[in-house]
């Protein structure tokens, strides 16, 4: 397996943003116990409003009964190369939150934003220590919801393969051009001071 190119950022950040990248070929090896509650909790300490922690995960392992369920709810060209990874999440997002003095439950306006910071923080965790992370879209959200089980109120918001970097040739060669850290837009084309500006 070859070390991908280095990341190179435009102003001083820690090196773990730049290591994080998403790949797609893993090498099917087992995680431990403590090494995926590591990255559970760092998930925990995300921030939310009002303290609230909308997330929640689903998982299961490489090796569970439920492995081929859990990869039977992904897309075909997701599936191919996920069944490889150690570990499947789907995070959840919960829609309702109890606001101080209100007497019923309302939409939270940040359930998606709160669970999203839950994911980044599992991410960087994740390249903290040793493995890779790579969030799907890709998911037949129906099927999810009722094999897992998933309560109305909660949002499927995207499922996660976890797991050690395996060898691009074994990807399909459509997507071994693909395995590689890619860039990002520069910064000026994402933040506006004062107003909106088309960029």
């Amino acid at each position: 397996m070859t070390t991908p190119p280095a990341r190179r950022a435009d102003a001083p950040v820690d090196s773990i943003f730049t290591d994080r990248w998403s790949p797609r070929a893993f090498d099917r090896s087992e995680i431990s116990e403590l090494d995926l509650a590591t990255i559970f909790e760092a998930a925990r300490w995300a921030p939310s409003a009002f303290n609230h922690q909308p997330w929640r995960f689903v998982f299961t392992r490489r090796g569970s009964p439920d492995w081929e369920r859990f990869v039977g709810l992904l897309k075909p060209m997701n599936a191919g190369w996920a069944q490889n990874a150690s570990v499947l999440v789907f995070i959840l997002s919960d829609t309702l939150i109890q606001l101080p003095g209100q007497p019923a439950p309302g939409r939270s306006h940040s359930h998606s934003f709160d669970a999203g910071a839950a994911w980044a923080q599992m991410a960087l965790q994740a390249t903290r220590v040793g493995y890779s992370t790579h969030g799907m879209t890709g998911v037949d959200f129906d099927r999810a919801r009722v094999e897992l089980g998933v309560p109305e109120q909660f949002r499927i918001e995207a499922a996660i393969a976890i797991g050690r970097r395996g060898d691009k040739s074994k990807l399909p060669e459509q997507l071994q051009a693909r395995e590689a850290p890619n860039g990002r837009r520069p910064v000026s084309d994402l933040i506006m001071e004062g107003r909106w500006r088309d960029v």
